[in-house]
């Protein structure tokens, strides 16, 4: 039986019981919860085949919404696990869709769950999400960040976002390096605000990102790279010596020193590194013992 798990844990099953009576009475899109369905079946097929999805994958859609997407997901994966926030829509998604055996619906709140406890252990598994443009950062920060991280991650995110996450040296903000860090991340296509309902100000990205298989660093050390990180890009226009004193409030002979020690030209500025010029940098900086720690709070 298709079930709906509440964020409280508890199973609910979708085939006999329907949405609270409060959840019930609002069938608009809420301007709250940053909703607008996506209905391009073009803009569908892309995502879908960005996700090159196999008949035994394991897929968390994040934001399915009123299962456009959804449908397709559940005819072309082994397993659907659907992430989503509306109640209303939520337990009416099982029905809406026939009930079918390899669909779970999870109410709950992306930015917090415990994807471990609907992620089968040991499983590669891949998430599909239009998310909500003001959760998007944190959404992905979080599942890149997860011990037990997905395999690839196929994520609708607002342009601008996108560009960042996908660009290249030369582009390069804080965002990029922070998605980089864990996947290869590349721009699957941008999508027009009439591909959705209601349509959004602003156009849309498709990003699809590839999890590294092994870290660029050990885990214990992310926190003090992504410290390295965020005061470089304090002052991106800034010579990257003069970005990196200012930002981690040394002498500019040490943020020389810093970046003379990874063979990088002083007056490049922050985002013209490459991924390895960024952790040749942080070991540089660390092995003068100024590393200390800190996280990302990009």
């Amino acid at each position: 039986m298709t079930t709906s798990v509440s964020s409280s844990g508890a199973t609910i099953p979708s085939s006999t019981t329907g949405p609270s009576r409060g959840a019930a009475t609002r069938r608009r899109p809420s301007k709250a919860l940053g909703q607008h369905f996506l209905l391009d079946p073009e803009v569908v097929d892309r995502i879908l085949g960005a996700g090159d999805l196999q008949a035994n994958d394991v897929v968390v859609e994040i934001g399915p919404g009123r299962g456009v997407l959804t449908a397709k997901l559940v005819r072309q994966a082994g397993q659907v696990v659907a992430v989503e926030m509306d109640p209303y829509l939520a337990e009416s998604l099982p029905r809406q869709l026939g009930g079918p055996p390899n669909l779970q619906v999870v109410c709950d709140d992306a930015r917090g769950c415990d994807y471990r406890s609907f992620v089968p252990v040991g499983s590669r598994w891949k998430v599909i999400a239009n998310l909500p443009y003001y959760a998007a950062n944190p959404i992905v920060r979080r599942l890149l960040e997860e011990e037990l991280r997905p395999d690839l991650l196929v994520v609708m995110v607002q342009q601008e976002v996108g560009r960042s996450m996908a660009a290249v040296p030369g582009k390069m903000n804080l965002l990029s390096v922070a998605v980089q860090f864990y996947g290869n991340a590349s721009l699957v296509c941008t999508v027009p605000p009439s591909a959705f309902r209601p349509p959004p100000k602003v156009y849309s990205a498709v990003v699809r990102i590839d999890a590294r298989s092994e870290p660029l660093l050990p885990p214990a050390e992310a926190p003090a790279f992504f410290k390295l990180a965020k005061a470089s890009f304090s002052a991106p226009r800034k010579q990257l010596h003069n970005a990196l004193s200012r930002g981690l409030n040394i002498t500019p002979t040490e943020g020389l020193a810093i970046v003379e020690g990874a063979s990088i030209d002083p007056v490049r500025r922050p985002g013209t590194l490459t991924l390895d010029e960024w952790v040749t940098l942080y070991r540089s900086w660390s092995g003068r013992g100024w590393s200390g720690q800190s996280g990302l709070e990009a």
